[in-house]
């Protein structure tokens, strides 16, 4: 995963914020203000803002991924704090270089669109967001604990809906299933594609595959939280699986809102 575009952001900072407000901005972020102490506005011979950014630039230079992800954060959330207006000007400098915002979060599109979240439960929309941001600063057992309780919130609100029981004494595998079931969901799909002309030989195989594929998805992420999802971090991890397990999560959540 790239690391978060340093560049976009610092030229919304030099074209939008005085020297001053530069400083105080990235003063609530992890740098380090002792080497920029000697910077300073005077009427004569003082520094200038490129000067001061320069000196930022050398230490975003020498940080890694995760560390540049909080920053770059930081920043942002208190550039969009003292000027709200400008979260357009953001959103299109940074998704030119394929990053965009989930509130004041910045995560790159590859992880996750936040126009996905019109797809899915509104209850799961906390969590996703959580599990995305935790994958882009390289906490990866918490972003597969976090696109997990995505669907421990959903099916939790359709266990309780539909009178089901009690959903911590299934497996999350079972609990997925008897949601999916519940709402229809199979039902719902075989009305649209009749809909849409299709024959009953075509429908019934696509949808007996794709209750398969749904439990599979289901039983992947059930062994994944088993044997990599640890909030505190202790338990060995494969990134590459908990990258899919964002995009397992919401393919189980777009089902998971249909009526």
């Amino acid at each position: 995963m790239n690391k978060i575009p340093w560049g976009p952001i610092r030229s919304s900072l030099t074209a939008n914020f005085s020297f001053g407000s530069i400083k105080e901005i990235v003063g609530y972020a992890d740098i380090d203000m002792s080497q920029l102490s000697h910077l300073e506005q005077k009427s004569q011979g003082g520094a200038s803002k490129s000067q001061l950014l320069s000196a930022i630039d050398a230490q975003i230079g020498n940080m890694d991924k995760n560390r540049l992800g909080i920053v770059a954060s930081i920043v942002c959330e208190e550039m969009l704090r003292r000027k709200p207006d400008l979260i357009n000007e953001l959103e299109r400098i940074l998704s030119r270089v394929g990053w965009k915002f989930s509130g004041t979060n910045l995560l790159p599109v590859e992880i996750f669109d936040v126009s996905e979240l019109t797809e899915i439960p509104e209850n799961a929309h906390e969590d996703i967001q959580k599990a995305a941001s935790r994958l882009r600063d390289g906490d990866l057992s918490g972003s597969l604990s976090a696109s997990c309780g995505a669907l421990d919130a959903v099916t939790g609100s359709i266990y309780q809906e539909f009178g089901l029981g009690d959903p911590n004494k299934a497996s999350f595998q079972e609990r997925i299933k008897k949601s999916i079931n519940a709402i229809g969901a199979r039902e719902n799909l075989q009305n649209e594609l009749r809909d849409i002309g299709w024959n009953d030989s075509d429908i019934n195989p696509l949808s007996s595959n794709l209750d398969g594929s749904l439990n599979q998805a289901a039983f992947i992420m059930q062994k994944l939280r088993s044997n990599m999802g640890d909030v505190h971090g202790t338990k060995p991890v494969v990134s590459a699986l908990v990258y899919d397990s964002i995009k397992w999560s919401l393919l189980l959540l777009r089902i998971l809102i249909t009526r």
